[in-house]
């Protein structure tokens, strides 16, 4: 799947959907619970199950979640019970870049 910003995508498996902060530019295997994500306006396939990374936990509303390179960004827009993941890694929480010193 070519994410690119701006871009909705939803899951098949759960209520998880995302906004896409920083697309990248090659194909990658976007995955939530399992099930690769869709546009937010495609129809989910009914024949999917939840499964997913294990020990990793489940999408935070309002958090940005990136791949372990860092070249990839999306803003979870709506939590779900999926675990977001590129191939069979799980993203993970992006950090708040530290504030300068006001001295």
């Amino acid at each position: 799947m070519r994410i690119k910003a701006g871009q909705r995508l939803r899951s098949q498996v759960d209520s998880t959907e995302l906004m896409v902060v920083r697309g990248i530019q090659e194909e990658i295997d976007l995955r939530c619970g399992g099930a690769p994500l869709i546009d937010a306006g495609e129809t989910p396939a009914t024949d999917l199950e939840l499964a997913g990374v294990p020990d990793a936990p489940p999408p935070q509303l309002g958090k940005r979640y990136t791949d372990p390179d860092g070249e990839l960004e999306l803003l979870v827009v709506k939590a779900g019970t999926g675990v977001l993941a590129v191939g069979g890694t799980a993203l993970v929480i992006r950090n708040a870049k530290p504030l300068p010193a006001s001295d």
